[in-house]
């Protein structure tokens, strides 16, 4: 499955550069991408596993950019 995402408060590309890399290292996720042009992550993961692996990608969010949230 994959879906789109608004990212809100992501400060800069290399902010949304360092979360696209730790994000694409998560258990379950396929293929992720941050555009800091677009304010998007789109996320890619098994379908069975798509809102656990979503929950982890919320969490990790939080821990490496406490501004940004990941608006479902």
């Amino acid at each position: 499955m994959r879906k789109s995402f608004k990212l809100d408060e992501i400060d800069c590309a290399n902010c949304a550069q360092k979360l696209e890399d730790a994000i694409c290292k998560l258990d379950g996720v396929e293929k992720a991408s941050v555009n800091f042009m677009t304010q998007k992550l789109t996320l890619t993961a098994a379908d069975d596993q798509f809102d656990e692996v979503l929950d982890r990608v919320v969490k990790l969010t939080a821990d490496l950019e406490p501004d940004c949230e990941i608006l479902r």
